[in-house]
């Protein structure tokens, strides 16, 4: 079988898929892998959890297998083989943004927002994926990539972590090369001057030091404390300071808050209306994106645009492995948020992750695809959906 790697011809664009382009199978499984947090649990301004859950889905087609996933709750797994398998079976694997449309409309009574986007988001990354392994080519070199790296942050200084373990590990990623690194705040605020200043003693004053309320803050609250971790900390990122659903009140915080601190949103955009309302009159200095959330890379690709015309950067939020090639095709491309939980998540299950150099990822152009495969047997004794493969 070949495929010509130079045009990438979309066959599905002009007639029936060849049959050894068709998709002839997929498969969906599901892996609920405990935190490392203090008495198993971790914690940020406005949610406790014990355990993270990826929904891993393959699709099969030209005896290629590409595979993608989301991270969120098992019921997505059911909702691709119920929903989103049917609609991709029998169709041609190198149309992923013609088959991400296809799924769209499929699931518009289902519910696209939500679970259903975090199905739509593993399948679409899936088929890009499988698209690359069929061309044989790393899938940063299929999209249309500005870029040959994402520089990225460390993420994780959860609020329930003691101040030895909350300085260990921001300082470790500073210590790695990585030059901003993000706490998680506001869960109890009158604790957070001790948390910033042992982080900002820890580390110095020259990485960059962000902070993340998860939208914990009233309006007013969230402003008091924007000048606080500006004036105090040199605080340069203000993530979720009030819930991302409160437009006004984002808006309240980046025309009101101090010049130099950025306020971020959009790691809880669904569909592309969700980013519209946080690009139209503003809501935020930077834009955030969840490949596993927002459509997968298709569902970037629009973003990307989006912010470009709007003249804001786009940071990626999360999903490291797979962020980590989708971003690259970002022209307003800011940064990466790697976060500890799907660092060691992604680790566990998968061989040919990526690790930090020089404060950035580089996708291995050495691999197909994204350059993953699944580690079965670790990945195992996790599995709360689906069947090992034989």
């Amino acid at each position: 079988m070949t495929l010509d790697a130079t045009t990438g011809t979309d066959h599905g664009t002009h007639g029936p898929a060849p049959a050894e382009f068709r998709i002839d199978a997929v498969d969906v499984h599901a892996f609920e892998v405990p935190t490392d947090g203090p008495d198993g649990k971790e914690q940020d301004g406005t949610l406790d959890w014990e355990s993270t859950t990826v929904v891993l889905v393959r699709v099969h087609a030209g005896g290629r297998t590409g595979l993608g996933y989301t991270y969120g709750d098992v019921s997505a797994a059911s909702f691709v083989e119920s929903k989103l398998a049917p609609a991709i079976k029998g169709q041609d694997a190198t149309s992923p943004p013609a088959l991400w449309q296809r799924m769209g409309v499929r699931i518009r009574n289902a519910g696209r927002p939500g679970v259903g986007a975090m199905a739509v988001s593993a399948v679409d990354v899936a088929l890009w994926d499988l698209k690359a392994r069929l061309l044989g080519l790393p899938l940063v070199r299929l999209l249309p990539a500005y870029h040959d790296r994402v520089p990225v942050y460390g993420s994780g200084g959860f609020t329930n972590y003691s101040p030895a373990r909350l300085t260990d590990q921001l300082t470790g990623w500073v210590e790695q090369g990585i030059p901003r690194v993000k706490l998680k705040t506001s869960r109890e605020p009158e604790r957070d001057p001790l948390r910033l200043t042992a982080v900002r003693k820890a580390i110095g004053d020259e990485p960059e030091l962000f902070t993340d309320a998860n939208g914990a803050l009233g309006r007013k609250e969230a402003l008091h404390w924007a000048r606080r971790f500006h004036d105090e900390w040199d605080v340069r990122w203000f993530e979720e300071p009030v819930s991302s659903a409160d437009l006004e009140g984002l808006r309240l915080l980046r025309e009101r808050g101090p010049e130099r601190l950025e306020i971020a949103a959009g790691e809880y955009a669904y569909t592309m209306r969700d980013f519209v309302n946080l690009v139209e009159r503003p809501a935020v200095d930077c834009l955030q994106a969840d490949v596993t959330r927002c459509g997968g890379i298709t569902g970037v690709l629009e973003v990307a645009g989006l912010s470009a015309a709007h003249d804001l950067d786009l940071s990626a939020h999360c999903a490291p492995a797979v962020s980590a090639h989708a971003f690259c095709a970002v022209r307003r491309l800011r940064h990466l948020e790697y976060f500890h939980d799907h660092v060691r998540v992604e680790d566990l299950l998968f061989d040919g992750t990526l690790s930090p150099a020089d404060g950035a990822l580089r996708p291995d152009t050495g691999r197909p695809g994204l350059g993953l495969d699944v580690k079965w047997a670790d990945a195992e004794p996790y599995r709360v959906y689906g069947v090992r493969p034989a």
